[in-house]
Parts: C-alpha cells; structure tokens; sequence
C-alpha cells in the first residue's frame, strides 16, 4: 500500500490519495473497508476510488464526488495501470470547489502515479 498525506489543501479541504494492488472487486472493496477501518479515513467526506480489473475491466466509486471516479479511472486507463486501486480522499472544508475539485484529484492521482511508479523502480 502507498499513500500520500495532505497532498492538496484549497479552501479548508484537504486531499490525500492511498492505492495498492488487489485482486477483483472483492479485493477492492476489502481496501476501502481496512482504509476506512482508521478513524481519519472512516471520518471523510469523500472517498472517491477507481481501479482498471484485469478480468473484469474498470470499476468506479465516486462515493458522492460526482464525476470523480471517472477522473482517477482515466488517468489509471492512460497509465495502463491494471489490479491496482486508488483511492483519492477529501475532508470537505466549508466552502465549495467548483470545478477546482477535479484539478485535485488529477493532482492527486498524479502524484500517487509518480510514486509508484518511483517504488516499484
């Protein structure tokens, strides 16, 4: 597991993004719930998550961040990053984002491409 924390903040929210390889839908959602199972986590607002399956192809969640999903799941596509989820996590600071929301979640999915790509060498 990877995961990086306060990867933007912007307006009182912050983002953080966490991804790791999991086999099946089974295995992504057995990722959200041990993310969820620490109180930080368990407390957000968002936890948005997309993942390109290599059997059944991709999957999204944007767990109320309408359209977000589908942002993490291009980038993945483009990567051709496959049985690898990412979770992008916001705590909603007050004031709304607009368009601006997007921006951070390709920062965000961006900056977990970069390390992984930096782990895995």
């Amino acid at each position: 597991m990877l995961q990086l924390l306060n990867v933007v903040s912007d307006r009182g929210s912050r983002y953080a993004v966490s991804g790791g390889v999991i086999q099946g839908r089974a295995g992504a959602e057995a990722f959200l719930r041990d993310l969820r199972r620490v109180k930080k986590f368990a407390k957000a607002t968002h936890n948005t998550w997309a993942v390109v399956l290599s059997d059944e192809g991709p999957v999204k969640n944007d767990d109320g961040e309408t359209g977000a999903g589908a942002v993490i799941l291009k980038m993945l596509e483009r990567a051709g990053l496959t049985d690898t989820v990412v979770v992008v996590t916001r705590w909603y600071g007050g004031v709304h984002l607009g368009g601006d929301r997007f921006a951070h979640v390709v920062t965000c999915t961006r900056a977990f491409l970069e390390a992984w790509e930096a782990q895995d060498g």
